[in-house]
């Protein structure tokens, strides 16, 4: 199985000379992870529930704050320890179909938190720049998907530094703001006293523990932690999980503070003053200057807006690719899974605010967070049946008072839920103009949910662990089958009348013996190639079959024997076709052909040709 976020896993180096600078030295994945606990879906649910019920739903902030810590610790656990993300984890120990449902309600989680970022964005640029729609503002979204790959391939550690950069830029504004607002004190600790008032207050606070404990950042913490490289012996291990520990309490810590500032913002400004409706993020910004007297806390609101939704964004792609790769062993170019995960989020949002109107963007937002809270059973209950089972983490298993906490935690928030659905179901029931069309759609997917939570939940409990290829930290050991009959007889080479093709055709002769024969393949790329294939007569293909001629005359000259094939259109479907069309034993590519902005297009010619064929490739 391919590492987790290939491209940097391993790629800082944790050695420093004081125990300080190694402390330092891993921090910054969980601050990728704080801003998904502070995106504009956390506003929106901040908002409506400072301004509907004040302080009282403040004590769900906190609480939720305290299960993120836990889940958090558990995916630096799982990730130091096994060296695998949690999506690889459940690949290897869930059967297919099981792995591709719980992928499905992955890449839902992630379109769901895309959507809120896409809105949270195009709203802080409405509100920054009031000549800029909303609706426009969704479309600009689509642009800043280039940031993510600039980024990352600066390194690891230059987009950790962007991010941060943003959360200190979105914690000094809401700190300047809650001095402006000046709350009472007695008010917010009034809130901290766990009550809910009604079944709204149970749908907001459901929607807050969403918004909060988010699902594809249990993914992604357990990938972004093996960005660190550091010796494997028990005491380093442990002295990472200690340090990213540390690190996942100061960021989301930092988070919490953001989010308590929104609610304690809205309920000290809206609340108080009787404006129990606010739900809107563009409401909110509109009132905040005249009830508090002040023009600058809207601008501070507006950046901090748009540095949330844009730091939430880059996390959400890193998190889609952890996914993908984890359940799927599905690799896609960055840029395009990028731009898969934005259209699913602007499709939605684009069909709402152009029918129902921009007023419908806080009840989208709301509805994005209660959905992320629903699939939060799916991804906490394999994550703590893994870092529980002493199997797969040895002694680095987790202590039995967490594990209670855990699984208390976990059945909280899927009681929730459950009564969350049942309400719903039950009011769309009894409102709904074809309540039968529901009983046969709605319902029964919901039934079905609740069937594979409950398999997750319960089968590793009753059953022996499932057997896998990879065990532990490598494959079974098995001895090598030595094979010294077996020659290379035929030989592809792929050749472009370049520099390459000299090294290609000698590193294919020292790999050849007097019966081998080399294949030299060609590919016409031709506009006539793409369109008529073989039966495509033009200078070109004359011009090519002709130098495919030279070489093999100067070959057979130093008696190797040598056949020419010449193919047509796309290389990276030609090439594996004359491959198999021939027989080849094993094939050796040059590094020719296109490169820069055809390679982002298009792919390259040999990553399309060593997933298509079966024997050796050699790249020289």
């Amino acid at each position: 199985m391919n590492k987790s976020l290939e491209e940097v896993n391993s790629s800082v180096s944790t050695q420093k000379t004081s125990s300080f600078r190694r402390l330092l030295a891993f921090f910054g994945p969980a601050y990728m992870i704080s801003v998904g606990y502070m995106d504009p879906g956390n506003w929106a649910t901040d908002i409506a529930g400072g301004s509907k019920f004040g302080y009282s739903l403040l004590w769900v902030l906190v609480m939720s704050n305290i299960i993120a810590l836990l889940l958090q610790s558990h995916c630096v656990r799982l990730g130091v320890v096994t060296g695998k993300d949690l999506a690889q984890t459940s690949r290897e120990n869930y059967p297919r179909f099981i792995n591709l449902f719980l992928y499905a309600l992955a890449e839902i989680a992630i379109a769901a938190c895309d959507l809120a970022e896409v809105i949270g964005m195009a709203i802080g640029l409405h509100l920054l720049f009031p000549g800029v729609s909303i609706l426009i503002g969704v479309c600009i979204t689509v642009f800043d998907s280039f940031i993510l790959l600039f980024l990352l391939n600066k390194g690891i550690r230059k987009l950790e530094a962007f991010i941060i950069s943003l959360v200190l830029l979105i914690g000094v504004s809401f700190f300047i703001q809650l001095l402006i607002a000046k709350p009472d004190l007695a008010d917010i600790a009034s809130g901290l006293t766990p009550f809910i008032a009604n079944d709204e207050a149970l749908y907001i606070a459901i929607g807050i523990i969403g918004a909060t404990v988010m699902p594809h950042n249990l993914y992604l913490h357990s990938s972004l932690v093996q960005t660190r490289t550091f010796k494997r012996t028990p005491v380093d291990i442990k002295k990472a999980i200690r340090f990213n520990t540390i690190d996942s309490a100061i960021a989301l810590n930092l988070a919490l503070f953001v989010n308590a500032a929104i609610l304690i913002l809205s309920a000290a400004t809206f609340f108080k003053n009787g404006k129990h409706d606010v739900v809107e993020i563009q409401d909110a910004h509109q009132l905040l200057a005249p009830m508090l007297g002040s023009a600058l806390a809207p601008i501070l609101f507006a950046v901090a807006l748009i540095a949330a939704g844009q730091s939430s964004t880059i996390t959400g792609t890193l998190a889609g690719q952890v996914v993908m790769e984890g359940y799927l062993n599905l690799r896609l170019q960055p840029w395009i899974r990028r731009l898969i995960t934005r259209l699913i989020a602007i499709v939605p949002a684009f069909i709402t605010i152009l029918v129902l109107g921009e007023s419908a963007t806080g009840k989208l937002l709301i509805f994005s967070q209660v959905i992320l809270s629903l699939q939060l059973g799916f991804a906490i209950i394999p994550l703590i049946h893994f870092v529980s089972d002493k199997s797969k983490m040895g002694d680095f298993v987790i202590p039995a008072w967490q594990k209670t906490a855990s699984w208390v935690s976990a059945l909280v928030i899927i009681v929730l839920n459950i009564n969350l659905v049942y309400v719903e179901i039950s009011d769309l029931l009894v409102t709904s103009s074809s309540p039968i069309l529901v009983s046969f759609t709605i319902v029964p997917f919901c039934v079905f949910c609740l069937i594979m939570l409950v398999y997750i939940l319960v089968i590793p409990f009753i059953t022996k662990e499932r057997k896998t290829a990879d065990k532990g930290f490598h494959t079974e050991f098995t001895p090598l089958v030595l094979d010294f009959e077996t020659a290379l007889t035929k030989i592809a080479v792929t050749v472009d009348f370049g520099t390459s093709d000299n090294k290609a055709i000698n590193k294919a002769i020292q790999m050849s013996n007097k019966d081998s024969t080399l294949i030299l393949i060609h590919v016409l790329e031709s506009a006539n190639a793409m369109v008529y294939g073989e039966d495509a007569f033009d200078h070109e293909r004359e011009e090519d079959y002709q130098k495919l001629l030279q070489y093999q005359n100067q070959l057979k000259a130093m008696n190797i024997k040598t056949e020419i094939q010449l193919g047509f259109g796309n290389p990276k479907v030609a090439i594996p076709a004359l491959i198999i069309k021939n027989n080849c034993d094993t094939v050796v590519m040059g590094t020719h052909g296109h490169k820069t902005l055809k390679d982002i297009l298009l792919g390259t010619t040999i990553e399309g040709v060593r997933h298509a064929i079966k024997v050796p490739l050699v790249l020289v």
